[in-house]
């Protein structure tokens, strides 16, 4: 019981850490690593596929907010958002393969909704972006062993 709470810790980590919540989940993944009780490629699947819901959270989001963008509460200035759009469609969905970069990553996948980049193509380049930084990170915590 307390293995399959760790590895829901763990989702839930991730997917905090995808959306635009303050969160980290990287130090969850290496911990759970160094500790050698639990399967890494599970650790893997788990940590990836909870990031890549929390992104998706993100796309549906952008998807739905934007006719809000004219009202006074909206978060982002309308110069702000055209900016982003404008950044979006120069660099096109390859920049979603900046989905698991700090800072940057979370509101790339908010843009990604609003810009009604296809669900098929936004979620195949932000599995590979955030299932390869999970891998990278897992091989080098295990490779250090």
């Amino acid at each position: 019981m307390f293995e399959l709470t760790s590895y829901i810790g763990l989702f839930l980590a991730a997917l905090g850490a995808a959306t635009l919540l303050p969160m980290q989940s990287e130090a969850v993944l290496v911990g759970m690593l160094v500790s050698d009780k639990y399967v890494p490629l599970t650790l893997l699947l788990v940590a990836t596929a909870g990031n890549v819901l929390g992104s998706l959270l993100n796309w549906i989001l952008g998807r739905s907010i934007e006719h809000f963008r004219h009202k006074r509460w909206f978060p982002v200035s309308e110069s702000k958002l055209e900016k982003a759009q404008q950044s979006y469609q120069r660099y096109g969905h390859w920049s979603l393969l900046l989905s698991w970069a700090p800072i940057i990553g979370d509101p790339l996948t908010l843009v990604a909704g609003i810009m009604r980049e296809p669900l098929w193509r936004f979620l195949l380049i932000v599995t590979l972006a955030k299932g390869g930084r999970y891998l990278l990170l897992t091989v080098l915590v295990l490779g250090g062993s």
